[in-house]
């Protein structure tokens, strides 16, 4: 379903996305009324007040095959019995609103702790060895996909942006170059800890399906093994659990290095679509942009 046209020259802010929230509720019949925003980053994310349900609003029309996926995900997952996030079967998705896809998922409601990274490798390695049904396909994983509109739209400075095609160019040079001896399965796209919940039932979750792909299982232990190695962001031994539960550390692997460029890379270009959002962003922006610059510098990165 589509309502109303696009308007990208308007830009994506937080605002922006609270009036596509009501106008999609309106359409789907919900009351958007008191709509809390809860994260503003690749989408934006709002829990209605009047339903448990959160709304996800992506960034415009080009990102409206990742919503169908997301949605294809859902169900998928939901037949098998895993334990993942759950569209709302009973609405039109995803809905397509003033240029935004839009989709409805029921509200996770959380328990009184956050997921482990041994859980997250855990769930990495059930989901690595399940097997697509026939009839359901899902693309290849893209590590380039929304890097050229993140770059081409990003209110960045000049030279920002030419260092940054300049470096896309080198990436795709050395992702030509990478040779994987696994067998490809599904595969998460987004593998970090933050897209694990864990319900008021103890049950750990799986979230956010929009990079989900038919790919080898590396691109999903590129993220901790980033994380860990490069960044800092875990203990020796969050880490270790990690590897036990999934049963690899994917930094002995001669490719690790490339990964490793490819992730700081997409984690730099997703922080600086909303470096106008407030000066924390834009102070985060500027002190990951600066360690692309030099391959060889610390990463004092904080996590978002």
């Amino acid at each position: 379903m589509a309502v109303g046209a696009a308007r990208s020259d308007e830009g994506f802010t937080s605002e922006r996305a609270a009036r596509v929230v009501g106008a999609a509720c309106r359409a789907a019949g919900l009351d958007g009324r008191g709509a809390e925003l809860i994260r503003f980053g690749e989408n934006a994310l709002f829990r209605l007040a009047s339903a448990p349900v959160v709304v996800r609003v992506a960034r415009g029309e080009e990102w409206l095959p990742k919503a169908r996926i997301e949605v294809a995900v859902s169900r998928w997952l939901a037949g098998e019995g895993f334990p993942a996030a759950r569209i709302v079967d009973d609405l039109e998705q995803p809905l397509f609103i003033d240029g935004h896809p839009v989709t409805f998922w029921h509200l996770i409601r959380e328990g009184d702790r956050k997921a482990t990274y041994g859980e997250l490798g855990g769930i990495l390695r059930d989901l690595h060895s399940m097997t697509l049904p026939a009839g359901v396909e899902f693309p290849a994983f893209d590590p380039f996909g929304k890097q050229e509109l993140r770059i081409d739209r990003a209110p960045i400075p000049e030279d920002d942006r030419v260092f940054l095609r300049k470096r896309w160019r080198e990436l795709r040079d050395q992702f030509e170059e990478l040779s994987f001896e696994t067998p490809k399965g599904p595969v998460h796209g987004d593998a970090h800890v933050q897209n694990l919940m864990v319900d008021d039932q103890g049950q750990v979750i799986l979230i956010d399906f929009e990079a989900f792909c038919f790919d080898h299982p590396e691109w999903d232990l590129m993220v901790t093994a980033t994380e860990h190695h490069s960044l800092g962001w875990q203990t020796d031994e969050q880490y270790a659990d990690f590897v036990r539960a999934y049963g690899r550390d994917l930094y002995d692997w001669p490719g690790y290095d490339t990964l490793r460029r490819l992730q700081e890379f997409g984690m730099t270009t997703w922080l600086m679509q909303n470096v106008r959002e407030d000066e924390r962003t834009a102070a985060e922006y500027r002190r990951r942009i600066s360690a692309l610059r030099n391959d060889d510098a610390p990463r004092d990165w904080r996590p978002w």
